[in-house]
């Protein structure tokens, strides 16, 4: 079985993914994670890295090659990243979403940030992204049509979410 699980930045993906993984026991592949590993590959810090990928498509295309790969690879995985479901041939697709000032809270703890500065650069990362995720794969981020689940995390815990996610596999 194969599920992705995507979201913008403080959703909960990374924690859900990791939780279901558990619960499932079977592996998890984070997008990001595949994303920190080229910038080693590159010999560029992640900050350097994702400045390089802005300018740069091929990195984006080359993430998305390399998820297709370890999912080809896999009968049974959950795939984290925004775009994951777009690449991969899921048996779930799932979206997770929360209010933005969920989201900067979540970052701003994670990161030890102002909830100012985590909402500034919550924005700014979501306007670059979508504006690449158009121009690079004609995706529009904000259509959700693809997922077979949409979740808003904003009143879960990892546990509820993933007890959501367990029951939605039972039905399909």
């Amino acid at each position: 079985m194969i599920i992705t699980v995507g979201g913008l930045a403080g959703s909960g993906t990374t924690t859900a993914a990791d939780v279901l993984s558990k619960k499932l026991d079977i592996p998890f592949v984070s997008a990001g994670n595949i994303f920190r590993d080229m910038a080693k590959e590159k010999g560029m810090s992640l900050l350097e890295f994702s400045k390089f990928a802005e300018d740069n498509t091929a990195i984006d295309i080359e993430l998305d090659k390399r998820q297709v790969e370890i999912a080809k690879k896999s009968e049974n995985l959950i795939l984290e990243g925004r775009l994951s479901a777009h690449f991969v041939d899921a048996d779930l697709r799932i979206w997770l979403l929360a209010p933005l000032y969920i989201r900067a809270e979540r970052v701003c703890n994670r990161e030890s940030k102002s909830m100012e500065q985590a909402e500034e650069e919550i924005r700014i990362r979501e306007e670059s992204e979508a504006l690449r995720y158009l121009d690079i794969h004609n995706i529009d981020i904000n259509n959700l049509d693809i997922y077979d689940l949409i979740l808003n995390t904003k009143r879960f815990d990892p546990v509820s979410i993933s007890k959501i996610i367990l029951t939605t596999l039972k039905v399909i």
